[in-house]
């Protein structure tokens, strides 16, 4: 079975507090603090951060990514209208996750651990999985932070395996998955405070040779060209109309075709090329005036 499987299982523990054999503290998940969690500032947004007029949420706001701009239709390879969620900038290098094993089997009722938030340097939405093999007589929650795992001695193993698993505040909605899968937020562990994530499973991910996220290309233009004032980002994505949601950002693969992955290199290419977009292969035609404008999560949910 792959680890992927048991990465995406959010547990609810109950039960009074109790001790381990190494007399630490059993935390009850359902009374732990929650951590403060801010997508859209400074230290944490790149394409997605507040001001005055943009009225993003704010701190432990719950956040409807069901609406824009945290969605978008673009283009299939093969020219079909898709959608998918953006979750702005992530890095090429994925952050650790630490899930817990007892006898090769998930440790019930153990929250995953994480050590890093939206806004912390290392933060990526992307996880890549380590092993916690614990003893027979290890208690779930006992562990609820990196410090304290790393004090405990246990054998870790690092995997090859990645999820992607956004970070949000609690609350937050994102209710679109492809073919059906789980919508619900799961929660883990930071620094022994409540965190809430997204699970995407649309396809198994694992690291590159060198360790890292694989990327491939989506194509974008804007109502702006870039070298224009206020353009790129900031003008929004162009669309068929002013009251179209349906742009000609074009995916290089679908979740079903080899080489998929969520994490997508920005191709930018020139506006005036709009119209004559409408498939992989007119994109990859169409003059381009940034080959390489950064790396965002958009994971696939609905193919229209």
């Amino acid at each position: 079975m792959r680890t992927t499987k048991w990465i995406l299982i959010g547990l609810v523990v109950f039960g009074s507090c109790k001790k381990d054999d190494d007399s630490k503290t059993w935390r009850d998940p359902n009374t732990a603090e929650t951590a403060v969690i801010d997508r859209f500032s400074a230290a944490a947004g790149h394409l997605q951060v507040r001001n005055g007029s943009n009225l993003l949420p704010g701190p432990n706001q719950a956040v409807d990514f069901d609406q824009s701009p945290f969605i978008t239709t673009g283009l299939t390879p093969g020219g079909q209208p898709v959608q998918y969620y953006n979750f702005d900038v992530q890095p090429l290098h994925p952050a650790p996750i630490w899930a817990f094993f007892k006898n090769g089997q998930p440790v019930s009722g153990q929250l995953n651990i994480i050590n890093v938030i939206p806004g912390d340097s290392g933060y990526n939405d992307f996880w890549q999985v380590y092993k916690v093999n614990v003893p027979n007589d290890y208690t779930a929650n006992t562990i609820t932070s990196y410090d304290e795992l790393i004090g405990s001695g246990y054998a870790i193993e690092k995997t090859s395996d990645l999820v992607n698993c956004p970070v949000v505040p609690k609350g937050s909605t994102a209710t679109k998955r492809l073919n059906g899968g789980d919508a619900t937020l799961t929660r883990g562990w930071y620094k022994s405070k409540i965190v809430h994530y997204f699970n995407f499973s649309e396809k198994p991910l694992m690291t590159t040779s060198s360790g890292m996220v694989p990327a491939i290309p989506i194509y974008v233009t804007f109502n702006l060209n870039p070298d224009q004032p206020g353009g790129g980002p900031e003008s929004g994505f162009k669309t068929e109309s002013s009251t179209s949601l349906q742009t000609h950002n074009v995916i290089a693969a679908l979740p079903s075709q080899s080489g998929y992955t969520p994490l997508w290199t920005v191709m930018v290419y020139d506006n005036a090329s709009f119209g004559n977009v409408t498939n992989l292969m007119t994109a990859a035609a169409a003059p381009l005036l940034n080959p390489q404008a950064g790396t965002v999560n958009c994971p696939v949910v609905t193919i229209l």
